[in-house]
């Protein structure tokens, strides 16, 4: 893609990150579900416009990379909202603070991602073999989620926490949703920044996951790396819309699982046989249809709650 598209994608997103630092969230409220609705539809429309440009200044081809990508991103990050959940319920984080949480994650995920899709789109030109390995990680990974190790996350022996009790005291409130504060002349960290290093290390894990499932699609750094960050800020929007709901989407994880496998032996296989864009985007698209309306066919049964008679 030449200057004006990378031009272009910065001076929009630019624009966007300010008006909802700055004008739609500059106070800290909890997000309620109406909202959360209405900016992941602003959200989701602005990605297929932008995916409508690449189409009218790149051609069809192209197009169908950058939406197979997105909405592979897409899917994968919506497992990553239970890891999220855990996180905010694990430090209790209230619900006035978890935006600017997630919003500072994300912008920490911005130059992570950049990092990890220049040098996997480097490492798989220059060394085509790499394929092969990515392709057997993503069937590995596969498999940890089939059986639901991928949410071993010890939050108690993260390492980036252990570190930040020995450089800097840290509270135990909130303070107004400051990352800082001084208690008696003294500098103290506050469980926000505790989140904040949390999230990072958190989205870097998911990093090496989607990362190399997208490069199944495209190694285009434009296209992989736009469907990223429209896929990335999707999620937070998303993630006060379903917050509540995750548990309606019972087979969400079972697509997912299907769709890491099938991406994964279509690495293995490119030398073989190749795979055209419109296949796997009908396959990722119609395995996350089947399982929400498999979810919404079988739901999660919910235990009833038994509660003493208070007149005995």
């Amino acid at each position: 893609m030449n200057v004006f598209g990378w031009v272009t994608f910065t001076v929009l997103f630019l624009i966007m990150i300010t008006l909802d630092l700055f004008v739609a969230h500059r106070k800290n409220k909890e997000i309620e579900i109406r909202d959360a609705l209405m900016w992941t539809g602003f959200w989701v429309s602005l990605a297929l416009a932008f995916g409508a440009g690449i189409y009218y200044f790149q051609g069809q081809t192209k197009a169908l990379e950058y939406l197979a990508g997105y909405l592979l991103e897409y899917s994968l990050s919506v497992d990553n909202l239970f890891v999220f959940l855990m996180i905010f319920s694990y430090f209790s984080v209230p619900g006035i603070y978890q935006h600017k949480a997630l919003l500072w994650g994300i912008i920490g995920a911005l130059v992570m991602r950049a990092l990890f899709i220049a040098a996997g789109v480097a490492l798989v030109t220059k060394f085509h073999w790499l394929i092969y390995v990515f392709g057997v990680f993503l069937i590995y990974t596969a498999v940890k989620m089939a059986r639901g190790h991928d949410k071993d996350i010890h939050l108690e022996k993260n390492p980036a926490l252990r570190l930040l009790h020995k450089v800097i005291p840290v509270t135990t409130d909130y303070g107004k949703g400051k990352f800082f504060v001084r208690i008696d002349g003294v500098l103290h960290a506050t469980p926000l920044f505790a989140v904040i290093l949390v999230i990072e290390p958190t989205d870097l894990m998911f990093a090496i996951d989607s990362i190399p499932a997208i490069l199944a699609i495209t190694t285009d750094p434009f296209i992989v790396y736009t469907s990223n960050i429209f896929a990335i800020m999707g999620l937070r929007s998303l993630f006060f819309a379903l917050a509540g709901l995750m548990r309606l989407f019972r087979y969400i994880r079972h697509g997912l699982v299907t769709i890491l496998i099938f991406v994964g032996v279509k690495m293995l296989i490119q030398d073989l046989f190749h795979i055209p864009i419109g296949w796997s985007l009908g396959f990722i698209s119609g395995t996350l249809i089947l399982a929400v309306i498999a979810s919404i066919l079988r739901p999660e049964k919910i235990p009833a709650v038994v509660t003493a008679d208070p007149d005995k």
